[in-house]
């Protein structure tokens, strides 16, 4: 009788868990969750920024890339 409750209890903990997840919320524990309008990729680039790891010229220039306006560099075509 004990388990049966205890397995009741906690299938109601994780119904109510489950539906009062916010949509925006990352399905996967460990991942940043997506903003309005920012891809991952823009999320992770920023993050870098941020941490250092790249400068403001080499940012910019990756955001300029992920974008499509980036101009330099080589460009893969059929032929």
């Amino acid at each position: 009788m004990i388990l049966f409750w205890a397995v009741f209890i906690a299938l109601g903990v994780l119904l109510f868990r489950a539906l009062a997840r916010p949509d925006d919320s990352p399905t996967i524990p460990g991942t940043p969750p997506r903003g309005p309008g920012r891809s991952t990729a823009e999320q992770l680039l920023a993050e870098r920024f941020a941490r250092g790891e790249i400068d403001e010229d080499e940012y910019c220039h990756r955001l300029d890339v992920l974008h499509g306006a980036g101009d330099s560099g080589p460009r893969l075509s059929k032929s």
